[in-house]
C-alpha cells in the first residue's frame, strides 16, 4: 500500500438492440466479461457458464432483458431500495427490495423495516421480528438511476442490538470524543478466492488437479495466469460508480485469488463500504456463475491463504513526532493481542502459521517493511517519522465494524496498568 492520503441487469446479459436505457453496468460489458471467462475455463477447467444467445430462435428480442434495462425515471419519482444486512452466520448477506416515494440523498430519510429473524438465524420462531435501521446509502449499479443499496444494522423491537449487529459498538467507540479528535483512517485490503461453482475448486485450476506453483500469478496477466481479471474489473466499475471509495484491485499470490482495497476512510465508513463492496461482489460473482470464497486457508498446502490487512492510522499518527505514537500503538497492541486474535475471523489459525507472508497466531510482533510482522510499518513511515501501520492479523472473512473499531479502542481509548507497561516494554523487543 502506498502512503495513506487524505480521505477523499444482470451478469448473464441477452443485450437488446437498443440500450439507450441500459444499466450502469451494461449488457456488451456483461457479455465480454462472460465470453472472456468462458475461454479461460474451456482451457482450465470443465465449469461451465450459462450463456444466453442475443435473440431468440424466433429473432426476437428477450423481453425481460428489454425490461432489466428500462429506466422509469421519466415516468415515477419513485426508487427502489434494496436493504442489505448481515446474516446470523457473521458473514452472510442478506437483503431484500422496497419502493420509495422519492429519491433520498441520506439514510435518515428511510424507514426502518423489519424481517423474521428466525429464517437468517438471528431470532427465536415465537419472536422472530428483527428491524432494520438503514445507516448508509450507495447508488445501485445494477439497477442504476436513482435507485439504491441500503446498509442496515439490526436491532430487537425494543431497540437493543442483536447480537450479530456489531456495527452498533463500532459506531459508539467512533462517536467518543477523543476517537473523533483523532481522525482515525483505515485502508482495507480485501483478498477473496473465486470458485468453480459445481466443484468448489479455484478458478482456472484443472478439476481435481493443480496449476503450476506460486510465482507467476501474482500481479500478471494472461489467460495462462489471470483467472477471473474481468470479475475483478468489472466490480471495481460497479464499487466506483456505487460511491464506494475502492482504491484499487490486485491479482494475489494464489491464482484464482483477488484484492481490492477500501480508503481512506474515517471511522465507521470503513465498515459501511467494505460490506457494501462485498454485497456487490457476490451479486456479480453470482450472475457469472462463480462462487465467491472469503475463507482465510481455502486451499490446504503450500498455497497462500487469504487476508484482509487492516492500514490504520491516527492524526497524531500523521503528524509530525507520530513514528513514536506508532510505537506507543504497537504497545498497546501487543498487550492485546489475543483478544484482537479471537476477533479477526474465523479460521484465522489456519492463516497465521507464521509461512506465506503471515506471523504466528501466538506471538505479536512488528517490523518495519517486513510482511511476515504481526504489524508492519512502511519504510517512509519510519523514514518521515509518522504514518501509518499496517495490520496484518485479520483473515478475509474479518467483520470490518469488529477490526477498525478494535483498533481504535486499542489503540485510542485503552490505558495499560503501570505493570502491563513493564511487560509490553519487554515484548517491543519482539520488533523484527
Amino acid at each position: 500500500m502506498a502512503q495513506i492520503l487524505a480521505p477523499s441487469g444482470e451478469w448473464q446479459m441477452r443485450m437488446t438492440k437498443s440500450s439507450t436505457d441500459a444499466n450502469p453496468l451494461t449488457s456488451k460489458m456483461w457479455s465480454s466479461v462472460v465470453l472472456k471467462i468462458i475461454k479461460e475455463l474451456a482451457v482450465k477447467s470443465s465449469a461451465k457458464f450459462r450463456f444466453f444467445a442475443l435473440e431468440s430462435d424466433s429473432g426476437t428480442v428477450n423481453q425481460s432483458e428489454q425490461l432489466l434495462n428500462l429506466d422509469v425515471t421519466p415516468y415515477t419519482d419513485k426508487i427502489i431500495a434494496e436493504y442489505i444486512w448481515i446474516g446470523g452466520s457473521g458473514i452472510d448477506m442478506r437483503s431484500k427490495s422496497r419502493t420509495i416515494s422519492k429519491p433520498v440523498k441520506h439514510a435518515s430519510e428511510l424507514p426502518k423495516w423489519n424481517y423474521d429473524g428466525s429464517s437468517t438465524g438471528q431470532a427465536p420462531g415465537e419472536d422472530s421480528e428483527v428491524i432494520l435501521y438503514p445507516q448508509a446509502i450507495f447508488k445501485d449499479p445494477f439497477r442504476g438511476g436513482n435507485n439504491i443499496l441500503v446498509i442496515c444494522d439490526a436491532y430487537t423491537p425494543a431497540g437493543e442490538p442483536i447480537p450479530s449487529n456489531k456495527r452498533h459498538k463500532a459506531a459508539q467507540i467512533f462517536s467518543d470524543s477523543k476517537v473523533v479528535s483523532e481522525v482515525p483512517w483505515f485502508e482495507i485490503e480485501q483478498e477473496y478466492t473465486l470458485l468453480q461453482q459445481n466443484v468448489k475448486w479455484p478458478l482456472g485450476w484443472p478439476v481435481g488437479g493443480y496449476p503450476g506453483t506460486q510465482g507467476p500469478y501474482y500481479l500478471c496477466a494472461g489467460a495462462d495466469k489471470s483467472f477471473g481479471l474481468d470479475i475483478s474489473d468489472a466490480h471495481y466499475k460497479a464499487c466506483l460508480y456505487a460511491g464506494i471509495n475502492i482504491s484499487g484491485t490486485n491479482g494475489e499470490v494464489m491464482p484464482g485469488q483477488w484484492e481490492f482495497q477500501v480508503g481512506p476512510s474515517v471511522g465507521i465508513e470503513a465498515g459501511d463500504h467494505i460490506w457494501c463492496a462485498r454485497y456487490i461482489l457476490e451479486r456479480i460473482t453470482g450472475q457469472a456463475g462463480v462462487v465467491l470464497s472469503l475463507d482465510p486457508k481455502p486451499i490446504e498446502g503450500d498455497w497462500n491463504g487469504a487476508g484482509c490487512h487492516t492500514n490504520y492510522s491516527t492524526l497524531s499518527m500523521r503528524e509530525d513526532g507520530g513514528f513514536e505514537v506508532i510505537k506507543k500503538a504497537n504497545l498497546n497492541l501487543s498487550l492485546r493481542h489475543k483478544e484482537h486474535i479471537n476477533a479477526y475471523g474465523e479460521g484465522i489459525l489456519e492463516k497465521l502459521t507464521g509461512n506465506h507472508e503471515t506471523a504466528s497466531i501466538d506471538k505479536f510482533s512488528w517490523g518495519v517493511a517486513f510482511r511476515g510482522a504481526s504489524i508492519r510499518v512502511g519504510a517512509d513511515t519510519e523514514k518521515q517519522g509518522k504514518g501509518y501501520l499496517e495490520d496484518r492479523r485479520p483473515a478475509s472473512n474479518m467483520d470490518p465494524y469488529v477490526v477498525t473499531g478494535l483498533l481504535a479502542e486499542t489503540t485510542i481509548l485503552w490505558e495499560p496498568t503501570n505493570e502491563a507497561e513493564a511487560l509490553a516494554a519487554q515484548k517491543l523487543a519482539l520488533k523484527v
